[in-house]
Formats: C-alpha cells, structure tokens, sequence
C-alpha cells in the first residue's frame, strides 16, 4: 500500500494511513496470489525465497491478512515455514500515519500531513483533534523510521515445519461524526440462486455482501439504516444513490426502503437556505462531517447539502415501490406528509419558471453545476463539445417527476386523501411539455434531447439518460421503440454496458467520468426499463454486456468503467478513481435479476406478476420477498414458469 497517490486507509473523509510495507527478514517476498475473503477482508500469499536455502521448491511462505471493522483495521501475517530446522528471522510492518483530507486525495493533490505520532511501548496515537487513531500491537516494539515512519517489528522463531501468527489494530474515532457503521444482520433476504448461466449467481453473491459491508445510520438516528453511496469516496449518505439502491433490493424486502424512507424524511428541507439550496420538501444531495472542498474546482459544499433536482422524485417513486413491494401500510401512511411535501416541491420550487418542467440551478456560485446523476461539470453538452448553460431542464428528471406524480396519486387515493386527481393532471401536462419540446432528429431518426438549456434550446447530445425515460409512462409505444433501438445502436452500446454519451459526440471519451464512460447502475436502470416496455431482445443484449463486465472485475462492479468497445477490448478497462464496492453498482444485480424475471409485485393483492425470458438460461430463485412471504421461482431454458411459491404469481 502506497505505490500509488489514492492508496491508504480511510476513516470519516479522513486518511489514516498512506502506505504500509511488510516485510519478513529482509524482503517483501515475492507475491503470487490476492485472496479476496470478502468486502470486509483481503489475504495476500507471498513466497519468502531468501528464506529458503537452496533449493527450488519454495519453503516459506506468508499470508498477510487484512481485515476492516466499523472503527479500523486489523493487519495479520501468518509465516509458514517447511525447513528442517528452526528459522530465526524479523517481521516488520513499516506504517505511514497521515490525516489527509479525503478529497485532496481523490483530486491527486494530496500531500503528506507527517502528523505527532506517540509512542507508548507496544501502541501508537496520533489526532487531528476530532479524528484520533490508536495502534496497537500485542508484543512487537515500535519505532521510528528515517522519514518518519512508524515501524512495528517482531523478532522471531519459527519450529522446524512450524508457523507463527502474529499482528496488530488500527482503530479510529471521530468526535464529529454524522455517520456511523451499522453492526447486526442486514435487512434483506439472501437469495438462493441456481441458474444455467452462473455468472447471475456469482454477481448477486458478492453484491450483497458488499453491500452488507456499505450500511450506515446517522448518528442523529442510530436505529435507522441506509446503505452508503460508494467506498471510499462517497462512504456517507447520499439521497439519490441512497434511494437508486433500495429501490434495486425491493425484490429481497422492503426493509432497507423503508428505514432509507425515514432517514431521508427527516432531512427532508423546511426552508429555502441558497447557501445548502435547501427548500420546503427538498430531499437532500449529501450529508458530510464538515464542509466539503473540491480542489481545483471552485466547489465548497456544506456539510449539508441539498443541489439535488432528482432525489424528491425519486424518494417518491420508492415510497410507492416499496408498498407494492409490501412496506406495511402504517409505514407508509406515516410518511405521506413527506410524501405531499415532496409532491409540492416538485411543483412550487422544482419548477422555477412555471413553465410545467423541472429544472435546476446553483444559486450559491459554489454548489454543483449540474444537479441530475451526471453532476460533473461537463456532463451536459451540445453533440460539439460545448457545455449547455443552466438553467438546465433534464429529460430523465422529467421522466421522474411524471411517474411520481401519477404514483404518489395512487397513493393518495389508496389512502384516502385529496389531491389525486389534481396531480395526474400536473403530470399529464408535464408529459405534454415534454412531447412538445424535448423530441429532436438527427439522420437516425427522432430522439429525445438531454436536457433544455437556459434558453428552452433542446441539447442535442445522445446520452444514456434516454435509458432513464423507459418504464416511467412518460412514452408511448413509438417513442420507447425509438428509444430502444437507440440504447443497442453501436455507439452507446459498449458490449460492456451502456455508455454515458454516444461516440458520435465531440466530447465522447471512454474514461470520461459521465461522457462515455460505463455505469452499472445506469445500465441496469435502461434493462428495467425496457424489459418493463416490452423489449425483451434489447434488454438481453445489454445484460449480457452487463455480466461480462461482472466476469471480468472479479463480480465486484465498480462505480464506472470504461466505454471502451467489446469488440475490440477482451476486458473493460477500470475507471482509476472509481469507488469500489459502490452501492448502486453491487444493487445493480438484484435489479437485472429481477428484469430478467420481469417482476411486477402487487402486495396490496398479494400478487406477483412475472414475465421471464431465457436471458440466464434455466432459472431458480429461492428467497425473494412479496411482503412477508418468501417467494420461489423457476423457469426452463426456453423462459417458461414451471414452479412457483409462496405467493399468487400471475404469468404474463
């Protein structure tokens, strides 16, 4: 650890940590295998040949052990010895403590902090004042180094045939903390899965314990959980990604939605702040420990922030998700207010010039420029490269707004309160808006633009946000065909997943960060959309895409990856700062399961409409969740339903 700027150990948006080096007598030894346990743990196997003696066979060996917790770090080395006699030697782990700010990190900008370090015999301390870090290291003598380095040594002596196993801690505390690990079972199902392709089965397996290892509470509400965008980036609550992926786990339980529901409720905004770009019924963008710097960027976000014009909607469509899903009705009628709240935001703020769209704006002069998914700075664009100026109204937000228009209506009248019909109005004009100003044509035909500039201009760049349009109803049949054949043209379609921005675009680059690159995420929200509308052959061509991927990144899908073509790419090139695990990329995989199996839940009536394909071969799921009952399928290679349990399952 260190060979690279990103490395260290992180804690609380703080590094701890910027290299460690182990080193037994005196080498590193020679790697031959990365063992990786699971989200939380790491092995890696190296041969100690200077150790040896003569001789080719190599007779001493170590597994170094790295295991994280919701407070540190545990570092173990067992060193194995098949010598004839006793080996007498030295074990050393030379650690360098740093307390970096997080996104000087990321931004490569980072310099070494050198802080205080004490020494007490067998530990170590060093603090920030809010972030202090102890080391402790059950009978080895600590050191320094030339450059400041604290060394953590043994000397020792291993039996003939024998071993040894010793190791030490790292843990962290921060008095200012907002966010806090979550301790117990996760609250989801564990699905089991037998599929003739496998790689389905590999991919959900190692997405849930990843996502296992990225739940948190806030410490305003410790008995709440929600999963954090992405590890180490992002490793706190975000409202968007938050909601993306218990929306994606619905299909396992409604009990991560529902407690992610909750916590975002009661951030939910109470006053119009420009500085946070809070307002009445606002979901928030992201919560920090202290205000957040982007370096070289003129971004200063505080600790609370709101620059979020998707995130109100979409915690609408989950709270309708998640009772169809089967979130007991007391949940849900508990947080209608927030849900009538969100509605009206929609409308009163979202909607900033009456005109019947959404559209956002930073009014702070150092908040995001962009506030949909893609929320870097260039990643709306003119099919020339030049950037659109704001406000900006984007298609997929309207495609959001629409569908929670209609769905929180249906709530509304499920629950006996007013104002149903007067929101499906709302959408339907917002529908008709869209028709009249978002649909454009290039020589492939009509499309819908990515967004509207300030001046009502449709964007003319082909992006993948036209994925998001699907499944919504914001369509009709024609235009979701076109919409169709144009997420599996070759020029977004990498073989790997759905690019961000089509390569007939000045700007395309295939490790732009939201111009060209590959995000899980976004790809499976295009599959859900269009196995929801139908078209059975697109959607496959894209899992397929999707599960390559996954083969290739060892089934632990990172935030984004390249938009490099299939075709001419054995593997997908990994994205250098992209977080990994991320939540709504590990989710990903209950959402493309779920479209492959074309569920529809109806909790309410306790039904399950499902409408499966041959996308994964034979197919049996053990374990998904409609309410409370646990619910089986299978289905033959040819895509027919053969078994079924533990609801009313309506076949399509």
């Amino acid at each position: 650890m260190g060979s690279s700027a990103i490395h260290g150990v992180f804690f609380s948006d703080v590094r701890l940590v910027s290299s460690l080096k182990l080193s037994i007598g005196e080498g590193a030894g020679e790697h031959i295998a990365t063992l990786p346990h699971a989200a939380d743990s790491v092995g890696f196997v190296a041969l100690q040949r200077h150790l040896n003696g003569s001789g080719a066979d190599p007779r001493v060996r170590s597994t170094h052990t790295r295991s994280t917790s919701i407070t540190g770090v545990t570092e173990t080395v067992r060193v194995e010895s098949q010598l004839s006699h006793a080996l007498h030697t030295t074990v050393s782990f030379t650690v360098r403590a740093d307390l970096g700010d997080l996104d000087a990190v990321k931004a490569g900008v980072a310099t070494a902090t050198n802080p205080p370090v004490t020494l007490n015999g067998e530990s170590a301390t060093w603090s920030n004042g809010a972030v202090n870090v102890a080391v402790a290291a059950p009978g080895a003598s600590l050191s320094r180094d030339s450059d400041g380095s604290i060394v953590i040594g043994w000397t020792v002596s291993i039996a003939a045939h024998g071993s040894i196993e010793l190791g030490w801690t790292l843990d962290a505390h921060d008095s200012g903390a907002v966010v806090r690990g979550a301790s117990g079972p996760a609250g989801w199902s564990v699905p089991r899965i037998r599929a003739g392709d496998d790689r389905i089965t590999r991919w959900v397996s190692r997405a849930l314990g990843d996502l296992d290892a990225l739940r948190l509470t806030t410490v305003a509400q410790p008995g709440l959980e929600f999963l954090a965008a992405g590890a180490p980036w992002f490793f706190t609550l975000f409202g968007r990604d938050s909601i993306w992926a218990a929306r994606f786990l619905l299909p396992l339980g409604t009990g991560i939605a529902g407690e992610t529901l909750r916590v975002l409720a009661g951030l939910q905004g109470k006053s119009e702040v420009a500085e946070t770009a809070e307002q009445p019924g606002k979901i928030m963008h992201e919560l920090r420990r202290g205000t957040l710097s982007i370096p070289g960027e003129n971004i200063s976000l505080p600790p609370l922030y709101y620059g979020t014009v998707d995130a109100t909607a979409l915690w609408v469509t989950l709270l309708h998700d998640s009772w169809k899903w089967g979130l007991p009705d007391p949940e849900v009628r508990a947080l209608l207010p927030n849900l009538i709240s969100a509605l009206e935001w929609m409308r009163d703020f979202g909607d900033s010039d009456g005109d019947g769209l959404l559209e956002y704006v930073d009014a702070s002069g150092r908040g995001l420029a962009n506030q949909g998914w893609k929320d870097s700075g260039d990643s709306v664009q003119w099919r020339d490269g030049s950037l659109a100026t704001g406000p900006i109204a984007l298609c997929e937000v309207q495609a959001y707004a629409y569908e929670a228009a209609t769905r929180g209506a249906d709530l509304l009248d499920h629950f006996g309160l007013r104002g149903a019909s007067e929101w499906r109005s709302w959408a339907a004009n917002l529908r008709d808006r869209f028709h009249e100003t978002f649909w454009i044509s290039d020589a492939s035909g009509d499309y819908p633009a990515i967004a509207l500039d300030a001046n009502k201009r449709p964007v003319d760049t082909v992006t993948s946000n036209l994925g998001h349009l699907l499944g919504t109803g914001l369509l009709d049949a024609r235009q979701s065909a076109l919409v169709a054949r144009r997420l599996v043209s070759p020029e977004l379609n990498s073989g790997y997943g759905l690019r961000t921005m089509s390569t007939d675009s000045a700007g395309y680059w295939p490790l732009s960060y939201h111009g060209g690159s590959v995000w899980t995420h976004d790809t499976a929200i295009a599959i859900s959309g269009l196995a929801r509308d139908g078209f059975t052959e697109e959607a496959a061509s894209l899992v397929s895409g999707l599960l390559a991927a996954a083969s290739a990144f060892g089934y632990r899908m990172p935030e984004l990856h390249s938009g490099d073509p299939a075709a001419l790419f054995p593997a997908p090139i990994p994205y250098p700062a992209a977080c990994r695990p991320q939540a709504w990329s590990a989710a990903a995989a209950i959402s493309v399961l779920g479209s492959g199996l074309g569920l529809e839940p109806d909790a309410p009536r306790t039904t399950l409409s499902v409408s499966p394909t041959a996308i994964f071969g034979a197919l049996r799921v053990d374990g998904l969740r409609l309410g409370t009952a646990d619910v089986s399928i299978t289905v033959n290679a040819d895509g027919e339903v053969t078994a079924a349990s533990g609801a009313h399952l309506e076949v399509r």
